[in-house]
């Protein structure tokens, strides 16, 4: 708690109306909010068949696919956002070919923000969703089997509702961690306000400028994650 009790004695509460309003600021909450969402979205797309691959099926090399996928966990940001840019810059392995292709171009982009944040944000989801789905009873999938269910419609009509509170909470984690991404996006992303300054750069470069601006900015992004973790908290797990 001290920590936090250090920023709330330390915060400008006469400013404080003044400082919110800023249009930086705004603008950081605004990218902040909307990247870790995409983020989010993505690593539920790419996280839940992945988590079901690794509990449900054996073949060679899992145990070495489930390391990869909790490499971001250790891996420094900074490490992260490096060979993001090495694959998807526009001389990487993969951003030359993109480039050349389709016209598109990652790094220092708003979408760049979103591959940053999705890159160390997907262990977070697929540790917990797998970790239902190895918790979950699967005799009630055999049973939708037997009775004729394919395996789409097992997993969308028995298997997901099974897994839902482990869904919910990897995708809860998955956000919060997307959004206080720091090292990976500014080194993938840069920090350009409006387009990939969010709410942890904006706190960064107004820690070198101004202390009371970046207290501010750090109370935001303080009480949005904890308000929005709890709702979320309480409205899912809860309910479990």
């Amino acid at each position: 708690m001290l920590p936090l009790l250090g920023l709330l004695i330390r915060a400008p509460w006469q400013t404080l109306p003044q400082r919110l309003t800023a249009p930086g600021v705004l603008a950081a909450l605004r990218l902040s909010l909307l990247t870790a969402t995409l983020a989010t979205v993505v690593c539920l797309l790419l996280g839940v068949p992945l988590a079901w691959l690794l509990a449900r099926t054996t073949f060679p090399g899992r145990g070495f696919v489930r390391a990869l996928v909790t490499v971001p966990l250790v891996l420094p940001p900074v490490v992260g956002g490096v060979a993001l840019l090495l694959v998807f810059g526009r001389r990487g392995l993969a951003g030359e070919w993109l480039d050349a292709t389709f016209g598109l171009t990652l790094p220092f982009t708003t979408a760049g923000v979103v591959v940053a944040e999705a890159f160390v944000a997907m262990p977070f989801l697929v540790i917990s969703v797998e970790g239902a789905l190895r918790g979950a009873d699967a005799r009630y999938e055999e049973a939708a089997a037997t009775l004729g269910a394919g395996r789409w419609t097992t997993f969308r009509r028995v298997t997901l509702p099974l897994i839902a509170p482990g869904v919910a909470a990897g995708a809860v984690l998955c956000w919060a961690r997307a959004l206080g991404e720091f090292g990976a996006t500014i080194t993938f992303a840069g920090n350009f306000p409006g387009r990939t300054q969010t709410m942890p750069l904006a706190v960064y470069l107004a820690l070198e400028q101004d202390l009371d601006a970046a207290i501010v900015l750090s109370l935001v992004l303080l009480v949005v994650s904890v308000a929005i973790l709890a709702g979320l908290r309480d409205r899912w797990l809860g309910a479990a």
